[in-house]
């Protein structure tokens, strides 16, 4: 199994004025948290793309190039690009320059993200979302399968003919679907035969089953080598010494940003006691002890039969040397086990 982390690059921010005092700053850590993940042997390292005032990266290709400058294996994904409001063609330039900058280490993780400020941005309709996904994603995998494009569309000029460069050192270029608890999606996911990323960030894990399943059947009847259908489950969580510290760390930015997200949507805010249990084997946060967070990796797996977990330590903005150590206690304790555990069939 590949293990590895994403982040938002969370930020403080003043909601009065909307200004970012510390971008500069958590860009910094974020890349020396990339640099330390690569140091301790983690497999994937992860960047969103978000347009809001509270997160540090609208363009996650720049700041993973900057990260490949100073790591030398881990493997680098948006975390996700939002496709139905990009250019494809952009987006696969992008992304094969990150690659040839990384030596064939870039991945695309496209999906719809968490929040739709760029659609507005960008002059997009976001009731339009699935069929521009549906569009835009047709024109991303005939970009990687073919160095000259004949293409045309609804929602973007035709493409006559016309070769896209630079080329990636992968061929093909990874592309990962990201999906949550929408059925169309996985099958669509498992129909193209890409692989898929399940975000599980909240209730039993037992309850997704049905989605990974969901992808594998459709997937095999669309003809597809079982070995290719890859799965990714990401999830929040957080790993500390023990797991009072790591429970005492986490809550107050999950609180901070998840609260206010919820007023956003009108949910109900977090409470620590719900936290706590979401912590527990059958819940959804990876938070707690390296031995904790060991048990739920292989339980899940043990569900999923996965090839890849992801892990968002920071779900609001969280000290920069308790995230380091979150990051060592993973990369040396957590990974070695868990991959030694599903090597050896335990």
């Amino acid at each position: 199994m590949e293990l590895g982390i994403y982040t938002f690059a969370e930020t403080r921010f003043d909601p009065a004025t909307g200004r970012q005092p510390e971008v500069g700053e958590r860009l910094a850590h974020l890349i020396e948290e990339a640099e330390l993940a690569d140091r301790v042997g983690l497999d994937v390292f992860g960047v969103g793309e978000h347009h809001r005032a509270d997160y540090a990266v609208s363009v996650p290709h720049v700041v993973l190039a900057a990260i490949a400058a100073r790591t030398k294996r881990i493997r680098l994904t948006s975390a996700v690009t939002v496709l139905s409001s990009d250019d494809p063609v952009r987006v696969f330039q992008h992304f094969a320059t990150l690659d040839q900058l990384s030596g064939g280490r870039a991945e695309i993780m496209a999906g719809r993200g968490s929040f739709f400020e760029s659609f507005p941005l960008y002059g997009y309709d976001l009731e339009l979302y699935d069929e521009l996904f549906r569009e835009k994603l047709g024109l991303l995998l005939e970009l990687r399968e073919h160095e000259r494009v004949t293409w045309s569309g609804k929602h973007r000029p035709a493409i006559p003919d016309l070769p896209v460069y630079p080329q990636p050192v992968q061929r093909p270029l990874p592309v990962w679907i990201a999906v949550g608890g929408n059925p169309p999606s996985v099958v669509r996911a498992a129909t193209l035969g890409l692989p898929m990323a399940l975000a599980i960030i909240g209730g039993a894990p037992e309850r997704f089953k049905p989605m990974v399943d969901l992808y594998r059947e459709a997937g095999a009847r669309a003809g597809h080598d079982p070995e290719k259908l890859r799965v990714s489950i990401n999830s929040h969580g957080f790993i500390a010494d023990d797991a009072a510290r790591a429970a005492d760390i986490a809550f107050p930015p999950y609180l901070e940003t998840m609260g206010r997200i919820g007023r956003e949507r009108g949910w109900p805010p977090p409470s620590r006691r719900n936290f706590e249990a979401e912590a527990e084997l059958r819940g959804a946060l990876f938070l707690g002890s390296p031995q904790q967070v060991i048990d739920k990796i292989l339980f899940q797996h043990g569900l999923f039969a996965h090839d890849r977990f992801l892990l968002q330590l920071t779900v609001g903005p969280t000290p920069h040397a308790d995230v380091m150590r979150a990051i060592e206690l993973l990369g040396t304790e957590v990974a070695p086990v868990v991959r030694k555990e599903i090597s050896s069939g335990s």
